[in-house]
Protein backbone atom coordinates (compact mmCIF):
# COMPACT_ATOMS: atom_id res chain seq x y z
CA UNK A 1 0.00 0.00 0.00
CA UNK A 2 1.27 3.62 -0.62
CA UNK A 3 1.32 6.06 2.11
CA UNK A 4 -1.86 7.97 2.32
CA UNK A 5 -2.19 11.56 3.01
CA UNK A 6 -4.07 12.64 6.27
CA UNK A 7 -6.14 15.65 6.99
CA UNK A 8 -3.60 18.78 7.72
CA UNK A 9 -1.16 17.74 5.22
CA UNK A 10 -0.64 20.08 2.40
CA UNK A 11 -1.53 18.61 -0.93
CA UNK A 12 0.94 17.59 -3.27
CA UNK A 13 1.10 19.87 -6.14
CA UNK A 14 0.89 18.51 -9.91
CA UNK A 15 0.44 20.05 -13.22
CA UNK A 16 -1.21 18.40 -15.92
CA UNK A 17 -3.64 18.64 -18.92
CA UNK A 18 -6.73 18.20 -19.52
CA UNK A 19 -9.36 16.91 -21.96
CA UNK A 20 -9.17 20.01 -23.58
CA UNK A 21 -5.26 20.18 -23.51
CA UNK A 22 -5.42 22.96 -21.29
CA UNK A 23 -2.96 23.09 -18.73
CA UNK A 24 -4.06 22.06 -15.07
CA UNK A 25 -1.90 22.54 -11.92
CA UNK A 26 -3.34 21.87 -8.14
CA UNK A 27 -1.19 25.60 -7.44
CA UNK A 28 -3.42 27.62 -9.58
CA UNK A 29 -6.62 26.63 -7.42
CA UNK A 30 -5.20 28.18 -4.25
CA UNK A 31 -7.95 30.15 -2.93
CA UNK A 32 -10.62 27.91 -3.90
CA UNK A 33 -12.00 24.94 -2.49
CA UNK A 34 -11.07 21.99 -4.12
CA UNK A 35 -12.70 18.56 -4.71
CA UNK A 36 -9.80 15.73 -6.09
CA UNK A 37 -10.97 12.50 -7.32
CA UNK A 38 -9.47 9.79 -8.51
CA UNK A 39 -11.66 7.25 -10.37
CA UNK A 40 -10.53 3.63 -11.71
CA UNK A 41 -10.13 4.58 -15.69
CA UNK A 42 -12.62 6.08 -18.06
CA UNK A 43 -14.45 3.38 -19.28
CA UNK A 44 -15.75 2.57 -15.67
CA UNK A 45 -19.31 3.19 -15.44
CA UNK A 46 -19.55 3.72 -11.95
CA UNK A 47 -17.00 6.40 -12.23
CA UNK A 48 -19.12 8.00 -15.06
CA UNK A 49 -21.97 7.91 -13.22
CA UNK A 50 -19.71 9.69 -10.32
CA UNK A 51 -18.71 12.35 -13.13
CA UNK A 52 -22.39 12.76 -13.69
CA UNK A 53 -23.34 13.35 -10.60
CA UNK A 54 -20.49 16.05 -9.90
CA UNK A 55 -21.68 17.54 -13.15
CA UNK A 56 -25.41 17.60 -12.16
CA UNK A 57 -23.86 19.69 -8.77
CA UNK A 58 -21.08 21.47 -10.38
CA UNK A 59 -22.62 24.57 -10.87
CA UNK A 60 -23.81 25.10 -7.42
CA UNK A 61 -20.09 24.44 -5.84
CA UNK A 62 -18.40 26.55 -8.02
CA UNK A 63 -20.72 29.65 -6.66
CA UNK A 64 -19.42 27.80 -3.56
CA UNK A 65 -16.00 28.54 -4.08
CA UNK A 66 -15.21 25.06 -4.66
CA UNK A 67 -13.81 23.60 -8.57
CA UNK A 68 -13.90 19.87 -8.90
CA UNK A 69 -11.23 18.07 -10.87
CA UNK A 70 -11.17 14.23 -11.69
CA UNK A 71 -8.59 12.20 -12.63
CA UNK A 72 -8.40 8.79 -14.30
CA UNK A 73 -5.56 5.90 -14.77
CA UNK A 74 -6.24 5.94 -18.69
CA UNK A 75 -4.74 7.05 -21.56
CA UNK A 76 -6.01 10.88 -23.03
CA UNK A 77 -7.43 8.71 -26.14
CA UNK A 78 -9.95 6.70 -23.99
CA UNK A 79 -10.18 9.63 -21.69
CA UNK A 80 -11.93 11.23 -24.94
CA UNK A 81 -13.58 8.40 -26.37
CA UNK A 82 -15.40 7.53 -22.79
CA UNK A 83 -15.56 9.59 -19.86
CA UNK A 84 -14.66 13.00 -22.16
CA UNK A 85 -17.87 12.21 -23.77
CA UNK A 86 -19.96 13.72 -20.89
CA UNK A 87 -18.62 17.34 -21.38
CA UNK A 88 -17.65 17.87 -17.75
CA UNK A 89 -17.43 21.38 -16.84
CA UNK A 90 -14.30 20.73 -14.62
CA UNK A 91 -11.34 19.23 -15.87
CA UNK A 92 -10.89 15.79 -16.36
CA UNK A 93 -7.15 14.27 -16.37
CA UNK A 94 -5.80 11.30 -17.95
CA UNK A 95 -2.58 9.94 -15.28
CA UNK A 96 -2.22 6.61 -17.54
CA UNK A 97 1.08 5.86 -15.46
CA UNK A 98 -0.58 7.07 -12.29
CA UNK A 99 1.66 9.27 -11.33
CA UNK A 100 -0.52 11.62 -9.79
CA UNK A 101 -2.24 8.39 -8.28
CA UNK A 102 1.04 7.53 -6.45
CA UNK A 103 1.64 11.39 -4.80
CA UNK A 104 -1.76 10.86 -2.86
CA UNK A 105 -1.09 7.35 -2.19
CA UNK A 106 -4.15 6.13 -3.74
CA UNK A 107 -4.31 2.53 -3.77
CA UNK A 108 -4.40 -0.46 -6.38
CA UNK A 109 -5.67 -3.25 -4.40
CA UNK A 110 -6.65 -7.22 -6.18
CA UNK A 111 -8.08 -8.18 -3.06
CA UNK A 112 -10.29 -5.11 -2.47
CA UNK A 113 -11.18 -5.22 -5.68
CA UNK A 114 -12.21 -8.75 -5.69
CA UNK A 115 -13.84 -8.17 -2.22
CA UNK A 116 -16.33 -5.65 -4.13
CA UNK A 117 -16.90 -8.73 -6.50
CA UNK A 118 -17.35 -11.19 -4.36
CA UNK A 119 -20.34 -9.48 -2.28
CA UNK A 120 -23.83 -11.02 -3.22
CA UNK A 121 -25.74 -9.30 -5.36
CA UNK A 122 -23.47 -6.61 -6.16
CA UNK A 123 -22.29 -7.16 -9.89
CA UNK A 124 -26.76 -7.06 -10.33
CA UNK A 125 -27.13 -4.02 -8.47
CA UNK A 126 -24.11 -1.90 -10.02
CA UNK A 127 -25.47 -2.84 -13.14
CA UNK A 128 -28.44 -1.86 -12.68
CA UNK A 129 -27.95 2.03 -11.59
CA UNK A 130 -25.23 2.58 -14.01
CA UNK A 131 -26.89 1.02 -16.62
CA UNK A 132 -30.79 2.81 -15.60
CA UNK A 133 -28.72 6.04 -15.74
CA UNK A 134 -27.41 5.48 -19.20
CA UNK A 135 -24.19 3.93 -18.81
CA UNK A 136 -22.91 0.23 -19.57
CA UNK A 137 -20.12 -2.22 -18.37
CA UNK A 138 -17.40 -1.38 -20.75
CA UNK A 139 -14.01 -3.13 -20.04
CA UNK A 140 -11.03 -0.63 -20.86
CA UNK A 141 -8.39 -2.75 -22.57
CA UNK A 142 -4.96 -2.37 -20.74
CA UNK A 143 -6.64 -0.57 -17.66
CA UNK A 144 -6.31 -1.11 -14.17
CA UNK A 145 -8.85 -3.24 -12.87
CA UNK A 146 -7.93 -3.13 -9.41
CA UNK A 147 -7.31 0.49 -8.51
CA UNK A 148 -9.29 2.09 -5.92
CA UNK A 149 -11.08 5.77 -5.68
CA UNK A 150 -10.32 8.18 -3.67
CA UNK A 151 -11.33 11.45 -3.06
CA UNK A 152 -9.99 14.65 -1.15
CA UNK A 153 -11.56 17.96 0.35
CA UNK A 154 -8.82 20.60 -0.10
CA UNK A 155 -9.36 24.01 1.18
CA UNK A 156 -7.82 27.53 0.11
CA UNK A 157 -4.70 27.04 1.19
CA UNK A 158 -3.92 24.19 -0.23
CA UNK A 159 -4.11 22.09 3.18
CA UNK A 160 -6.33 18.63 2.87
CA UNK A 161 -9.30 18.89 5.06
CA UNK A 162 -10.73 15.50 4.06
CA UNK A 163 -8.84 11.98 2.87
CA UNK A 164 -11.18 9.22 1.74
CA UNK A 165 -9.46 6.52 0.42
CA UNK A 166 -12.33 3.75 -0.65
CA UNK A 167 -12.26 0.13 0.99
CA UNK A 168 -14.11 -1.16 -2.13
CA UNK A 169 -14.25 -0.31 -6.20
CA UNK A 170 -17.81 0.85 -4.97
CA UNK A 171 -16.47 3.40 -2.09
CA UNK A 172 -16.86 7.28 -2.64
CA UNK A 173 -16.89 10.49 -0.09
CA UNK A 174 -20.67 10.61 0.72
CA UNK A 175 -22.19 13.95 -0.79
CA UNK A 176 -23.27 15.16 2.55
CA UNK A 177 -19.35 15.69 3.15
CA UNK A 178 -19.05 16.93 0.10
CA UNK A 179 -22.06 19.71 0.62
CA UNK A 180 -20.97 20.92 3.93
CA UNK A 181 -17.27 21.43 2.99
CA UNK A 182 -18.20 23.39 -0.22
CA UNK A 183 -20.79 25.72 1.68
CA UNK A 184 -18.13 26.39 3.77
CA UNK A 185 -18.21 23.96 6.48
CA UNK A 186 -14.86 22.97 6.44
CA UNK A 187 -15.38 22.36 10.56
CA UNK A 188 -17.94 19.84 10.01
CA UNK A 189 -16.47 17.98 6.97
CA UNK A 190 -13.26 17.32 9.52
CA UNK A 191 -15.85 15.89 11.67
CA UNK A 192 -17.35 13.66 9.03
CA UNK A 193 -13.98 12.13 8.08
CA UNK A 194 -14.59 8.45 7.99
Amino acid sequence: MNDQLRPGDIAPLFHSKDQHDNPVSLEDYRGRKVLLAFFRNSACALCNLRVHQFMQRSTVWQQEGMEVIALFESPEASLRKYVGQQDAPFPLIADPVAEIYDLFGVESSEAKAQATLSKPGIHEEISAKVEAAGFKLIPEEGSNFNRIPAEFLIDEDGVIQVAYYGELITDHLPFETIERFAAGHGEDARRLQP
